[in-house]
């Protein structure tokens, strides 16, 4: 198990290409540092938050390159106070790129207020083990039902 405050990781562990670029992801994010979770991506990289049609991206084409990723970031990263990240599994396949992560993300507001989204996020990686696509599949609706005033 890994454990920091934003990451608790209860899930296979293992040295894979996609696994490692989806920690540093969620580590950057949990920094709140946009410029090192561009470096994650790769420049024509495609991120799907969630998947589909949404209040991020109502066309559901997801956001393209990093001038679309770093976008969503000001939209849907940057006013969140802190996020908690729990990943209870995650799957990879030797020789492949790409891994799915199982879990829950945690969002706090500045006012305290929160709400929980539970996730399967799917990463695929380039063979220099930058992301070339990120499809999180999770319910807005569901979301929405945890959300808890602070």
């Amino acid at each position: 198990m890994i454990s920091s405050d934003a990451i608790t990781w209860n899930a296979p562990n293992d040295d894979h290409p996609a696994r490692a670029a989806s920690q540093r992801s969620y580590s950057a994010v949990a920094k709140g540092d946009l410029a090192e979770w561009l470096t994650v991506y790769a420049e024509d990289a495609v991120l799907e938050d969630p998947v589909g049609p949404s209040m991020f991206d109502p066309e559901g084409r997801g956001h393209r390159g990093h001038e679309g990723i770093a976008a969503f970031w000001k939209q849907a990263i940057e006013p969140i106070e802190s996020f908690a990240f729990e990943i209870t599994d995650s799957f990879a396949n030797p020789g492949s790129n790409t891994c799915a992560n199982v879990g829950r993300i945690r969002t706090t507001f500045a006012d305290g207020s929160h709400s929980t989204t539970d996730l399967v996020m799917v990463y695929v990686v380039h063979d220099d083990g930058r992301v070339a696509s990120m499809r999180a599949f999770w319910e807005p609706e569901r979301t929405m039902a945890s959300f808890t005033k602070g």
